[in-house]
């Protein structure tokens, strides 16, 4: 009987502690790492991971794989990218618990909030649950490539408890607020790692009504984070608008306080209050001086929008002319245009007047709007803004922009890709996410694998975290073993998972063997690979050699393998001893 089930040999380490490179050897028994140096001994299995960097596996604490997880035993697309632990749950929207009679609601939320095809979730989901620990049952029912751990969403726990009461904003009573605390905690003692709510007004359902959960009054919010409390372990997870950013520190900081439980908060730089983050990173350092753990998730590059014939947006969706066609299969409306006079019909509609009624629309931003290339460049320069190239070409930005995407690089099937950075991208850098990447206070976050996908595509971002802001960056980098401590140690801690996010012995096996100097993006596509037929974007990776969850490999060189090790995390896991 060999000594070890894995050996990845003579690697380049970087353990997820900060600490330098080193070669070292990462010997793995049953799951879990039992030697890291130089291993002798035989293996059932060795990897020669020679010139290649050797991490841990990525813990990404910001997915929304609540339906996927249900349907789908492979995360894609974040486990393209060296993603070995996914946290779902988050910004309040999940799908339990729930009444017999509230499915339509929830996917109403779920569709509005995340951009997931109702159609998909209609036919996706099961709806074999009522009870949080019976949704938790279901996924753990599925085997997956991946872990994946959840959360309590608040939209689903209002409308569990508050019907359309909750839906319409009404304030929460006493007894509504107790019975939602109540049920966090049963629903974190059966194995839920927090509690999850939204602040903000870019979240709304499918009808175009808010989140139930915006206008919650902080007597509820902190109710039901001491029901967090009560189970005596757990998080809590915020995204908001912060319009009274004292007031709404007060209250967050209140629920920390009231229910001993460390909170994660979404943190973005906005372009149009461009110093706003620091203030919020300001609040979120004074309350780690006074004790209370607050973590800010920041995003890896600009949250922006992926516009294309077959995507959710595109730049002419308010064209008169377009709407004739928009409902046509994706040939044929390729097919029309390109002649010439539809072509000319819809240009003509997009002339100065309509073109100034969009002027407001953010699909219209035509000096944000970027052409998507075969290595995408998520920090463009605005001199390669469409509106640019248009000008120097002496045509109007619409119809470079039509051009873009029917013509797609010479391939002229209607595939070509828009992309519009909005949050974190000002005044044609990303400057402010280098600042966030580098706060004392902050993780990297928010890429929402599971969620938007007509519109965004950013489970991709551990890909760019490490390729563009350990190498390729030229206006500043950051060093790579506190990139790789950030993303795989630190984001684990943040959600209570101290089992994993390190390459020492005790700790869980999840590790990458990467081609470090080959480590790139490809363009995302369209996929039609959803239940009803639905469509999404997704983005592969080179440079992922080997990817690896309980010490079973599941990716080779981006291809899955047949193994299927990955589980359900129930609840918060103690460090190795």
């Amino acid at each position: 009987m060999a000594d070890f089930d894995l050996v990845v040999q003579g690697g380049s380490v970087l353990d997820g502690t900060g600490s330098e490179a080193r070669d070292a050897d990462i010997a793995v028994r049953d799951g879990l790492i039992v030697e890291v140096g130089d291993v002798s001994g035989s293996a059932t299995r060795t990897i020669d991971a020679s010139g290649a960097l050797v991490i841990p596996g990525i813990v990404d604490i910001h997915a929304h794989y609540d339906g996927q997880a249900t349907w789908d035993s492979r995360l894609q697309p974040s486990s393209w990218h060296g993603v070995t632990t996914a946290v779902m749950g988050n910004c309040g929207v999940g799908f339990a618990p729930v009444h017999d009679d509230a499915h339509d609601k929830l996917i109403e939320l779920m569709e509005g909030v995340e951009d997931i095809p109702g159609a998909a979730l209609h036919e996706g989901l099961s709806w074999k649950w009522n009870s949080f620990g019976e949704f938790l049952d279901a996924v753990e029912a599925r085997p997956h490539d991946i872990d994946i751990a959840a959360q309590v969403p608040h939209g689903a726990l209002r409308l569990h408890v508050m019907g359309e009461r909750g839906a319409n904003h009404e304030d929460a009573t006493p007894a509504d607020i107790a019975a939602m605390a109540e049920l966090v905690r049963q629903g974190i003692e059966a194995g839920a790692l927090g509690f999850s709510t939204s602040r903000t007004r870019n979240h709304k359902t499918s009808t175009g009504a808010y989140t139930p959960t915006l206008t919650a009054a902080p007597a509820e919010l902190i109710g039901i984070a001491e029901g967090v409390g009560a189970a005596g372990t757990g998080v809590l997870q915020v995204v908001s608008d912060f319009f009274d950013v004292d007031a709404e520190f007060a209250t967050l900081r209140s629920m920390v306080e009231r229910s001993g439980r460390p909170m994660s908060i979404s943190v973005a730089r906005n372009p149009q209050l461009p110093d706003a983050f620091r203030g919020w990173l300001d609040h979120i350092t004074a309350a780690n001086a006074n004790g209370l753990k607050m973590t800010g998730q920041v995003a890896a590059r600009a949250v922006g929008l992926i516009l294309g014939l077959e995507c959710t947006l595109n730049p002419f969706l308010t064209n008169p002319v377009y709407s004739e066609i928009a409902e046509l299969p994706h040939a044929n409306k390729v097919a029309l245009l390109r002649e010439p006079e539809f072509r000319d019909r819809l240009l003509a509609a997009a002339g100065e007047r309509s073109r100034a009624k969009l002027g407001g629309n953010l699909i219209a931003r035509f000096d944000l709007l970027f052409e998507m290339t075969d290595e995408p460049d998520y920090e463009p320069s605005l001199d390669d803004s469409i509106a640019a190239h248009a000008a120097r070409a002496g045509v109007t930005p619409e119809e470079y922009a039509l051009d873009a995407m029917v013509n797609n690089g010479g391939r002229h099937d209607g595939k070509g890709l828009l992309y519009l950075p909005f949050l974190n991208y000002v005044d044609g850098n990303l400057d402010g996410v280098h600042e966030m990447l580098q706060h004392p206070h902050t993780v990297p976050g928010l890429g929402d694998g599971g969620a938007h996908v007509g519109t965004i595509c950013d489970g991709s971002f551990p890909t760019t975290l490490l390729a563009y802001w350990g190498r390729d960056r030229k206006r500043g980098t950051v060093p790579l073993p506190y990139l790789v401590q950030q993303h795989c140690r630190d984001t684990a801690r943040t959600v209570g998972l101290f089992d994993r996010g390190v390459l020492a012995p005790g700790y869980r096996a999840d590790i990458n063997v990467v081609d470090y100097d080959g480590l790139r993006l490809h363009k995302p596509e369209i996929v039609p690979d959803l239940p009803a037929g639905g469509k999404r974007l997704l983005q592969r990776a080179d440079g992922w050699t080997h990817t690896i969850v309980a010490g079973v490999e599941t990716y080779n060189n981006g291809e899955a393998t047949s193994a299927l090790p990955g589980r359900l995390v129930r609840g918060a896991q103690p460090a190795p001893t």
